[in-house]
């Protein structure tokens, strides 16, 4: 279980986390994390959080999101809210690393996701794009997390076609959710 204070890196895109409030810290209310973005980083596969609210704070250097289609540069001092469900991702296209606080609502086990991903991704598990490379890897993740996280590729149907077949053969192969 994930920590106040705990520190996770991605490699592949350079981005630091602090954990700054749990979900045990808030009863579930809330997860809370510092992002640290290099310049010209990439952006993580898109994606929507189903069941929370996701908001981004910029406190310094800038980042970009698309948020349902739309475009948007968020500077300093400016916060995005991205309401459940709706399809996103976002990048750092500045010249410099972009300093932001990550808030999600309510916190579920979404901690527990970054962590996992992170790892994933700091033992080259992942592809160029942020995808598990092992698709027994992909499905036991997308069922573990499906209520906080679902990519928009592959569609919906093929997501739950991996998550209840592969799933468990991925679990039954040694995968596990919590991958750390």
């Amino acid at each position: 279980m994930a920590t106040r204070g705990t520190q996770i890196l991605n490699p592949r895109t350079g981005q630091r986390s602090v954990f700054l409030q749990t979900a045990q810290d808030t009863g579930g209310a809330l997860f809370q994390m510092e992002t640290f973005h290099p310049a010209h980083n990439a952006a993580e596969p898109e994606h929507t959080h189903p069941f929370q609210e996701s908001r981004c704070q910029v406190l310094t250097g800038t980042l970009r999101f698309r948020v349902g289609g739309v475009e948007r540069t968020v500077k300093p001092g400016e916060a995005i809210v991205i309401p459940p469900g709706v399809a996103h991702h976002f990048w750092n296209d500045g010249e410099v690393e972009a300093h932001a606080i990550q808030e999600f609502r309510p916190a579920l086990n979404i901690e527990d996701f970054f962590v996992a991903y992170f790892a994933l991704a700091r033992d080259g598990k992942l592809s160029d794009g942020g995808i598990p490379k092992s698709v027994l890897q992909l499905a036991v993740l997308l069922k573990a997390y499906d209520r906080v996280l679902r990519p928009t590729n592959p569609p919906r149907f093929l997501q739950r076609v991996l998550m209840e077949t592969l799933g468990p053969v991925g679990r039954l192969a040694g995968y596990r959710p919590d991958y750390i």
